[in-house]
């Protein structure tokens, strides 16, 4: 039916005065005039007037206008105390009461209206229970919710953390081979200012790269990815990869290993073995050997031999000088002495090293050719290039690098020396184009004992290794492109220098 106003000014004004009110209360709240608390009570205390006001205009009660008082009832509840939510329930209900007992008394309805009032009392604090009731709960499981968001808060930054400070390298790598994760450490090996999240692995490092996508297509081989070098220039790594999660073509944890530190311990327990081994070579090989050897010799100075014979005996000599010298060799490194660094310019010490190669190996001097990064004089502030290295240990190095390279290479050698970009180390590199090292034996060529042409001892790339780490430098090779082999000495780095 339609709503009856019996006092229309009442109405109007009780109308237009909650409506301003309503007005001004937003604004208030947007700009925290008051504290919650205050706007509760001045809420509730507007609601109840200006309703009421509305109500009794209507005439009261049977206007069914009484249901308005649910809204703000309700709505309170949720942000008051429960005491607080029932307290005003009741003095709605007892206003709307009140009410009625004045209209019945003016004459304005009759006994039925108490009835209504009763039942909208009733209403009122069901719905002020209910309302109190829900927010309740709603507050325990925000409490909850904002608790579990402490926590994994908590859990995120300590696993930040602890990856982060982990000593081993790891980061992780989507599907679309961009970098998503990596700690501090894999960061120094890749290089700091280009390992970023999001960063492409193959712009970064094209054989960690090449590794990963070789072994997402065989996940299951046996064979371990190849290594690579760090964008130090001085560190051999070794990647391991490992799936995460269940989902195939998901991302991919990668550790990578410094094998510097594996591999010394592994020096070392050869070495260990080597030093034992050696006494009994000294007397129990070295001396049958020489006496093989001269006994050779004096049969050579036979004059009744024939061609043959001869033959014979060139190969007892040969053989009986290359058993000496695997002898020597591995009494050299079971006799390692004290190092005894110096400083030296290395390009002045390079040219008097290869006018001494030259001439004893008795080559052409375009034979070997040199190179630098860039030139000396400019580099490192016009100063040159300064090294702290045992001068006989840097000999032998070079010595045996340089002859590899003659004895593999087809167009000479080329020696380059310089500064690394990254950390300024000083380097020497010495390259050839030769036919390389396969992939599967780049690993082990710098293991004792292990060769790759006939005749080798294969000691001298061990030697020179161990010689290096004697000096705190690394000996490292890389497949040259193009073809051929690069082997780069990465001498110590002169900020760290022990006089």
């Amino acid at each position: 039916r339609a709503l009856t106003v019996g006092s229309p000014r009442i109405f109007y004004g009780a109308t237009l005065f909650y409506l301003a009110f309503g007005l001004l209360n937003a604004f208030a709240v947007r700009r925290r005039l008051a504290t919650a608390y205050v706007q509760l009570v001045l809420q509730a205390s507007v609601d109840l007037g200006a309703l009421l006001l509305i109500l009794f205009a209507c005439g009261g009660v049977m206007s069914g206008l009484g249901s308005l008082f649910l809204v703000p009832v309700g709505g309170l509840a949720f942000l008051l105390p429960t005491r607080s939510a029932l307290f005003l329930a009741a003095l709605t209900a007892l206003s709307m009461l009140a009410l009625t007992i004045w209209q019945q008394l003016s004459g304005g309805t009759d006994l039925s209206a108490y009835a209504t009032a009763g039942v909208l009392g009733a209403v009122l604090f069901i719905v002020a229970a209910a309302a109190s009731f829900v927010e309740s709960r709603m507050r325990e499981s925000e409490d909850l919710v904002r608790q579990k968001d402490v926590d994994l808060a908590n859990l995120a930054e300590l696993s930040q953390y602890i990856v982060q400070h982990l000593r081993e390298s790891l980061l992780v790598v989507d599907d679309d081979d961009k970098i998503r994760l990596i700690n501090e450490s894999a960061a120094q090996i890749l290089g700091a200012e280009r390992a970023v999240p999001n960063a492409l692995v193959g712009e970064i490092a094209p054989r960690l790269l090449y590794g990963l996508s070789t072994w997402r297509t065989h996940e299951r081989q046996t064979d371990p990815p190849p290594n690579f070098v760090a964008a130090d220039g001085a560190r051999l790594i070794q990647p391991h990869f490992a799936p995460l999660g269940s989902r195939p073509g998901g991302p991919t944890l990668v550790f990578l290993e410094d094998t510097s530190a594996m591999a010394e311990r592994v020096q070392q327990s050869k070495l260990a073995a080597l030093g034992r081994l050696s006494a009994s070579i000294a007397h129990e090989i070295r001396n049958p050997v020489g006496a093989m050897s001269h006994a050779g010799q004096l049969l050579a100075e036979s004059p009744r031999l024939d061609t043959e014979e001869l033959r014979l005996t060139t190969i007892i000599q040969s053989n009986a000088e290359r058993v000496s010298t695997i002898i020597n060799n591995v009494l050299q490194l079971s006799r390692r002495e004290a190092t005894k660094p110096e400083r030296l310019a290395l390009a002045g010490w390079l040219e008097g090293f290869l006018a001494e190669f030259i001439e004893t190996m008795q080559i052409p001097a375009q034979t070997l050719r040199v190179t630098a990064a860039q030139p000396v004089a400019e580099m490192h502030g016009g100063a040159p290039i300064e090294v702290r290295f045992d001068p006989s240990h840097l000999r032998q190095v070079a010595w045996n690098l340089c002859d590899n390279a003659l004895k593999y290479g087809a167009d000479g050698v080329d020696v380059r020396l310089g500064r690394l970009a990254l950390n300024n180390r000083p380097f020497l590199e010495i390259a050839d184009r030769g036919p390389g090292i396969e992939i599967q034996a780049v690993d082990r060529i710098f293991e004792p004992f292990f060769t790759g042409r006939k005749g080798g001892t294969g000691l001298g790339l061990f030697i020179a290794r161990e010689l290096c780490q004697l000096n705190r430098a690394v000996l490292l090779y890389e497949p040259r492109p193009g073809g051929g082999s690069v082997f780069r000495i990465v001498f110590a780095d002169p900020q760290r220098w022990e006089e």
